[in-house]
C-alpha cells in the first residue's frame, strides 16, 4: 500500500482512505422507527402539524420539541483546512464531516457541517444569524486569520448560543492541558518557562492568550517574517497588539534568536525546524510541533534534545488534538443551557483534560488519548460546573 504520509507510523493506503469516505461519513438516523401507519401520522402530517402549532405560540417549545436546542453547527469556509490552506468550501466539507462525526462519537451530540462558498465577513456572520432556529450552537472552523477574529467575535455578539473557534480556542485548551502534563512530570514551574510559538495565526494567538492568562509572562511569538516585537511597522492590528503583551525581554530576529536558551517551543505553523535550533534550547526542555500533518521537526530529532516531545499526529506519542476539548466544551456549556463560552469554561476544560492521565502521567503520556471514554464525559461536567458558577440571576452566562 502507498504510504499517505511522510514518516507516517501507521501506513494506510489510498483505497483504504477513499473507501471510508466513499458518499461521505454521515447519515441522519431515526429515533424511532416509521413502520406503521401510526407512526407515520405522529411523525409527519397530521401529528406533526399539533408540535407546530405549539412552537408558534410559544418559542420556547422548540429547544424541548425539535432537535435544534442540541445541535451544533460546525461552520467553514475553507479558507485555512488542516495544514492545506485555502481550498475552498467543497473541498473543506469533509474535514467538517470528520468533525461532526467526533462530536457524535466523544460528546453525544448531534451536528450539521456548513461550508460557505463565500470569504466575506458580513455575509458569513448573515447567514448565521439567519440560520440561528436550525441550530444551537456554533463551531467554526478553518477560517484563515485575521479574519477568523473578527467573524468570532460578531457571531458570538449577534447569536444567543455557544460558539467558538476551535482552531484558536481548542488548540489552546489542550495545549494549556499538555503544557500542565509536562511541566508537572518534569517537577517545573509552569509561570517560570520561556516560551517561543512559531506561529501567529489563529491558534498562535490563542495559545499566546490561555497562557499569559495561566502566568507564563516570557512568551516570544514569531510569524513568517520573525519575532513581534513593537518596533516592527509591517504588523497587522492583531499581531501589534500581541507585541505588546509579549516578547519582555525585546527580542529582535528569527527563530534562532527566539530558540536559544527556550524552555518551551509551541510549533503552530507549517515551517520546518533545524535540528540545530532544536538543539539550542535549555535542557530539560518541552518540544510541540503540531503542524499537521507534517511537524515542525520530527519527534524522533526532538526527543534527542527536549525532555518531552508532543505532535499533532495519532501515531506519534503526546498526541495534541482539539478532540480532547471541543465534544465536551460543547456539551457542557448545551448541558448547562450557558449562552457563552467563557475564559473559565476553557480553563476548566484543561484542567479536566488533564485530570484524566492521573497516575498513568508520564513524559510519554502527558495527555490522555483522544479514545479514552472518559475525556469527554470529564470536561462536559468541568465546563457546566463553570459555566454555572458564571450563571446570572437572568440565567444568561458572564
Amino acid at each position: 500500500m502507498a504510504e499517505t504520509e511522510p514518516f507516517a507510523h501507521l501506513v494506510i493506503g489510498d483505497e483504504e482512505i477513499f473507501s471510508a469516505h466513499l458518499g461521505g461519513k454521515l447519515s441522519v438516523e431515526l429515533k424511532s422507527p416509521l413502520d406503521t401507519q401510526r407512526a407515520l401520522s405522529i411523525a409527519y402530517t397530521p401529528g406533526v402539524a399539533q408540535v407546530s402549532r405549539a412552537i408558534a405560540a410559544d418559542v420556547t417549545l422548540a429547544a424541548r420539541y425539535t432537535w435544534a436546542n442540541r445541535l451544533v453547527a460546525v461552520v467553514s469556509d475553507g479558507s485555512a483546512v488542516l495544514g492545506l490552506g485555502d481550498i475552498g468550501a467543497a473541498a473543506s466539507l469533509p474535514v467538517m464531516e470528520g468533525k461532526s462525526a467526533l462530536f457524535k462519537t466523544f460528546g453525544g451530540l448531534d451536528s450539521i457541517p456548513i461550508v460557505l462558498d463565500t470569504k466575506d465577513p458580513d455575509e458569513i456572520v448573515e447567514t448565521l444569524v439567519r440560520l440561528r432556529p436550525t441550530f444551537g450552537a456554533v463551531n467554526l472552523e478553518d477560517i484563515s486569520a485575521p479574519r477568523c477574529f473578527e467573524i468570532e467575535r460578531r457571531v458570538i455578539e449577534a447569536l444567543d448560543c455557544p460558539v467558538m473557534h476551535d482552531d484558536q480556542h481548542g488548540t489552546a485548551i489542550v495545549v494549556l492541558a499538555a503544557l500542565r502534563g509536562a511541566t508537572t512530570v518534569l517537577n517545573r514551574d509552569m509561570a517560570g518557562l520561556r516560551v517561543v510559538v512559531s506561529g501567529a495565526g489563529a491558534a498562535g494567538v490563542a495559545c499566546t492568550n490561555i497562557l499569559l492568562a495561566s502566568g507564563i509572562t516570557d512568551i516570544t511569538v514569531l510569524d513568517s517574517k520573525g519575532i513581534l516585537h513593537t518596533g516592527r511597522d509591517d504588523l497587522n492590528t492583531f499581531k501589534a497588539e500581541l507585541a505588546t503583551r509579549t516578547n519582555p525581554a525585546g527580542r529582535t530576529g528569527g527563530l534562532a534568536e527566539a530558540l536559544a536558551g527556550a524552555d518551551v517551543f509551541l510549533g503552530l505553523s507549517a515551517g520546518i525546524v533545524p535540528e540545530d535550533l532544536i538543539a539550542s534550547m535549555a535542557p530539560n526542555g518541552i518540544v510541540f510541533a503540531l503542524s499537521n500533518p507534517i511537524p515542525e521537526i520530527h519527534p524522533d530529532l526532538a526527543k534527542k534534545y527536549a525532555a518531552v516531545v508532543a505532535t499533532g499526529r495519532s501515531d506519534f506519542a503526546n498526541q495534541i488534538n482539539n478532540v480532547l476539548a471541543f465534544p465536551g466544551v460543547f456539551r457542557g456549556a448545551l448541558d448547562a443551557g450557558a449562552r457563552r463560552i467563557t475564559e473559565r469554561m476553557k480553563v476548566a476544560a484543561a484542567e479536566a483534560i488533564f485530570s484524566v492521565i492521573g497516575d498513568d502521567l508520564a513524559p510519554d503520556h502527558i495527555v490522555p488519548s483522544p479514545l479514552d471514554p472518559r475525556v469527554g464525559p470529564a470536561v462536559a461536567a468541568a465546563v457546566a460546573a463553570a459555566a454555572a458558577d458564571q450563571v446570572s440571576p437572568a440565567g444568561a452566562a458572564d
